[in-house]
């Protein structure tokens, strides 16, 4: 078992699958908390958690608690991994990090503040797909990256009233599904200096498709979509000058790739094997920073799912959606 000591805030859907992943990796989950108690209660009896907190604040305050995963809506990330900090826990916040990046700054800074860890979790970052492929672009394997395809779409709901119609609540199709192939371009190709985007948005304001165009320092360049009311392939590529690889459906999960030579030669196949939904590696990672001293990783720094935020909230801009205040 981990020594390091977990708290769940929040206990819905997202909240279920990664403590049921912290359990099957052996880790430690003593603590949940939720603004209502008997859903605190509930998830806790499910889980086998020892504690259950009534409130957000009561969570935070948990001695037997070192690190807390934040699984609220993106619109309450800031203010409940600040409160966190505060009080002395580590904080592992599901992605988006935050609204914009105004938010994302203050929990950059509060954790410097505090000397914690604060991380995105970005969770297919850490996935061993991924993990081979940056080893394979680091080796050259491709050649010189030139060009990026990813989409995440999915058809989730045209209820006005859904979370993720909800602007108050940073809805709209690109902080839930849109990060993902951002982030993506962000990790394999770097920052981008260039960002243009189109979409569509629906009867709440909220942004329901996205078509974003990258193009990054080296002159590489991305090609992104994203849809909450339509599915498409799910999948991604990355076109290199000597081959490419090719990422299945559902390329931000634990799947399968292979590298392509221009030929149509399989170069090299991969396939991914792991237990539960694979959001377990994050909070590996996370431990293992946080047993070396360290308050910053290197495959999701703190700067970078800052900058991310940036971008985020220029592709927003251009798409004309505007949260209130």
């Amino acid at each position: 078992m981990s020594a390091l000591r977990w708290g769940i805030l929040a206990t819905g859907g997202i909240a279920q699958a990664f403590t049921s992943d912290l359990l099957t990796a052996g880790r430690t989950v003593t603590a949940v908390g939720s603004r209502r108690l008997e859903a605190a209660e509930g998830f806790a009896r499910t889980h086998g958690i020892p504690h259950a907190h009534g409130s957000y604040e009561s969570l935070v305050s948990d001695p037997e608690v070192d690190i807390i995963y934040i699984a609220t809506p993106h619109s309450a990330h800031a203010d409940n991994a600040i409160l966190a900090l505060e009080h002395g826990k580590h904080v592992l916040i599901e992605k988006p990090l935050t609204l914009d990046e105004g938010q994302a700054i203050a929990i950059r800074d509060a954790a410097a503040g505090q000397g914690l860890l604060a991380m995105e979790a970005m969770w297919t970052r850490y996935l061993p797909h991924m993990v081979r492929i940056r080893e394979l672009l680091a080796a050259g394997a491709i050649g010189e990256p030139r060009v990026l395809i990813a989409d995440h779409t999915q058809r989730i709901s045209s209820d006005p009233t859904h979370r993720l119609n909800a602007l108050e609540l940073g809805g709209g199709a690109l902080l839930d599904l849109g990060i993902y192939p951002v982030s993506f371009a962000w990790d394999v190709l770097g920052a981008p200096v260039e960002v243009r985007a189109v979409g569509r948005l629906g009867e709440t304001g909220a942004d329901t498709e996205a078509a974003i165009s990258l193009t990054h320092a080296s002159g590489a360049v991305s090609s992104l979509v994203t849809s909450s009311r339509a599915v498409g392939p799910n999948t991604a590529e990355i076109i290199g000058t000597e081959s490419r690889i090719s990422i299945d459906r559902v390329w931000y999960t634990p799947t399968s790739f292979r590298v392509h030579a221009p030929d149509g030669t399989v170069r090299e196949a991969y396939t991914s094997q792991v237990d539960g939904r694979g959001m377990q590696f994050q909070a590996l990672y996370a431990e293992e920073l946080i047993a070396a001293g360290r308050t910053d990783g290197d495959l999701l720094s703190i700067e970078e799912s800052v900058a991310i935020m940036g971008t985020l909230d220029e592709i927003r801009r251009q798409l004309g959606v505007v949260y209130p205040r």
